[in-house]
């Protein structure tokens, strides 16, 4: 898994959030900002690894995965507050042609990468990734989340906006057909994604992927800075650009300058990996119930063009 800083913003409980109205829904449970800010571009690749307590494979089954996004406007991602984040749904992925839910691949080892979408504008952003495991979802809040969120710094000059944006808490309620659903083990039955729909602001692609291996490393330069007394919340859309980031760099570090040991090289332009924050003693932040790993960013030729 690797020592060091993460991007990866790590909870302190390794138990799911329960319930809609969860401030939780945002990041985890009592998610804790994290210590890095790593550069990607529009159309870049991320790829998740989940799993389970003590390197066990991921537990369920069942229910859908989600991915969003929030600008982190004029803060940097390192001391943004999700409270304000106004999210728009990059992907979201259910059911398989074969009727087997997504989720019990993931539960078999597979990883899963989505691609960012291709006019995000450049700035900062919070990843929202999300397990919704359903296999207790006949019972009126049953349904069990695990989101997960990594601070990202855009490249590139895009210019998309999102056309539709939703607030955590706010996105779900514990009635939606996709939250609580009798009808959950029924063949042939037909599931409701909560959460809206796909922003105009999409994924360019998803799919599965073989179990992500091998450390994970950074880019030089991309630590979070101190907290600067300017600071505010920097709750935005995704049109932000990426000014006012403190200490840091406002522009992406190319792709070129990271070191990686994953098998991305065939993607073009290189690759940096994002790696898991070991808790030091007396640390009670935990990787999450089950914990989970966005392994790494592989950015395409077309993207690395962009710098």
């Amino acid at each position: 898994m690797g020592n060091g800083p993460s991007p990866i913003r790590l909870v302190n409980d390794i138990g799911p959030v329960k319930g809609s109205s969860n401030d939780d829904l945002m990041c985890g449970l009592s998610a804790q900002k994290a210590a890095m800010v790593v550069p990607a571009n529009p159309g870049s690749k991320v790829t998740f690894q989940w799993s389970g307590g003590g390197g066990q494979k991921w537990p369920h089954n069942t229910g859908p995965l989600m991915t969003y996004m929030a600008s982190c406007g004029s803060t940097s991602c390192g001391q943004f507050d999700p409270s304000g984040a106004q999210w728009f749904k990059i992907d979201e992925v259910g059911r398989k042609s074969d009727g087997n839910w997504y989720q019990m691949d993931i539960s078999k080892g597979a990883s899963f990468d989505v691609s960012l979408p291709q006019d995000l504008a450049p700035g900062g952003y919070l990843i929202r990734h999300e397990i919704l495991a359903l296999h207790l979802a006949v019972s009126m809040g049953g349904a069990e989340f695990y989101p997960s969120c990594t601070q990202v710094q855009i490249g590139g000059n895009g210019s998309g906006k999102p056309n539709a944006t939703v607030s955590f808490p706010g996105a779900y309620s514990d009635s939606d057909p996709g939250i609580y659903d009798p009808t959950i083990y029924d063949s042939g039955s037909q599931y409701t994604f909560p959460g809206g729909p796909v922003s105009n602001l999409a994924a360019t692609s998803d799919s599965l992927g073989a179990p992500a291996s091998g450390s994970a490393s950074f880019p030089s330069g991309t630590a979070a800075p101190s907290p600067s007394p300017s600071g505010g919340s920097g709750s935005g859309s995704g049109s932000s650009s990426s000014g006012g980031n403190g200490g840091s760099s406002s522009s992406a570090t190319s792709p070129t300058s990271a070191s990686s040991s994953s098998s991305g090289g065939s993607q073009g332009g290189g690759s940096c990996s994002l790696k898991r924050k070991k808790s030091s003693p007396g640390n009670n932040n935990h990787p999450r119930h089950y914990s989970r790993i966005m392994k790494r960013i592989m950015h395409h030729a077309t993207a690395v063009s962009s710098f």
